[in-house]
């Protein structure tokens, strides 16, 4: 099968989705804060009633300190709102059209009901790729762009 047929055909969920860290949409953005710094992430999922209703990103939180934001106001406050999803169901195809046209890094996967379920991220669409087209990958040149080892000229 061609990489075509494959990222049209494999869903999301083989493209190593990470366990979603969530948070109430009430949680201070202190706590939002240091759960992105304790646990290495660089989003977390902000869930209202069990529904996922906004992302907070290393982006945002850049944002929020460089502003001097408020820490104990609620992180609904410095979210992003309505986030960009995918379903379970759909492509990695799907994902990477959403990721790059939009300049994500990141993707909140949901069920049918706006639940979150995973995370795919660039670092998991990049192994899936690997791991599917190796030969294509590890043939490609380790240097895209060459430059001059010594100065032109006299």
């Amino acid at each position: 099968m061609d990489i075509g047929g494959n990222v049209r055909n494999e869903s999301v969920q083989q493209a190593g989705p990470l366990v979603p860290v969530c948070v109430a949409s009430d949680e201070t953005a202190r706590a939002v804060l240091q759960m992105l710094r304790d646990l290495g992430r660089g989003a977390i999922l902000v869930r209202c009633q069990g529904v996922l209703v906004g992302i907070f990103t290393e982006r945002d939180a850049l944002r929020v300190l460089a502003t001097e934001g408020d820490l104990s106001s609620p992180i609904e406050r410095y979210m992003t709102r309505a986030p960009v999803t995918v379903r379970e169901s759909d492509s990695v195809e799907s994902a990477i059209r959403k990721m790059s046209s939009n300049g994500y890094r990141r993707l909140p996967i949901v069920d049918a009901e706006g639940r979150p379920t995973g995370v795919v991220d660039v670092s998991g669409i990049i192994h899936w790729l690997v791991a599917h087209f190796p030969r294509a990958i590890y043939n490609l040149p380790p240097v895209a762009k060459v430059g001059t080892q010594q100065r032109e000229g006299p």
